[in-house]
């Protein structure tokens, strides 16, 4: 009779356990409404019609949300990342994420009128790739966020628009060049990039 009373006691014990442990989230809701927001703060006419300077930093305040941008930088940096001091990787991280608000800002036009689809998602540990598509009467656009878990938030570090991976067209930009150059080297990237949006009248 101890002996059933003991297993029963282990029973409720390991089910009363189970039902304590926080269910993984789920990375497609977790992306939806962020999706939703940046592209409601595109189309938004007051946005449009402030300086570029400002566009940006909207953008890359709600974009921060959702993207790790020190996991992006260090993927895109490779092995020189683990010589760059603290500051040196935070003060890339920052322009990183200010050069990825300018690409954002150049794809206006391109998404903020299109319906967005949300596909399948893969899932694998602390890992997850959301497939979306973006579409209109004329044409598809596959964009995949690959994404990390961090406590209880989906992060991406990566994004794939049709099939090309944003990280990887970055490494390739900055394959080969010296540490104490990454920095400026981002910096210039910048400058060419608002020179050619003011040149393209994204100032009121």
């Amino acid at each position: 009779m101890k002996t059933v009373l003991h297993s029963l006691l282990i029973l409720v014990v390991l089910s009363f356990a189970g039902t304590g442990r926080a269910a993984t989230p789920n990375p497609t809701e977790q992306i939806k409404p962020f999706v939703s927001k940046v592209v409601d703060q595109l189309k938004d006419p007051s946005f449009k019609k402030d300086t570029v300077d400002n566009r940006i930093d909207k953008i890359v305040t709600l974009v921060s949300e959702r993207f790790d941008f020190e996991e992006m930088s260090k993927r895109v940096v490779g092995k020189p990342w683990q010589r760059l001091t603290l500051a040196q990787r935070q003060e890339f991280a920052t322009l990183f994420a200010k050069l990825l608000g300018h690409v954002y800002i150049d794809k206006v036009d391109t998404y903020v009128a299109m319906k967005i689809e949300f596909g399948k998602e893969q899932l694998k540990g602390d890992r997850a790739e959301v497939k979306t598509m973006f579409v209109d009467a004329t044409k598809s656009i596959p964009v995949s966020y690959v994404m990390i878990l961090k406590g209880d938030k989906w992060m991406a570090y990566d994004v794939f628009v049709e099939g090309i991976s944003l990280v990887r067209n970055y490494m390739e930009q900055f394959k080969g060049i010296q540490q104490d150059k990454l920095i400026s080297t981002l910096e210039i990237k910048l400058q060419e990039l608002k020179a050619e949006s003011e040149r393209k009248g994204a100032t009121p």
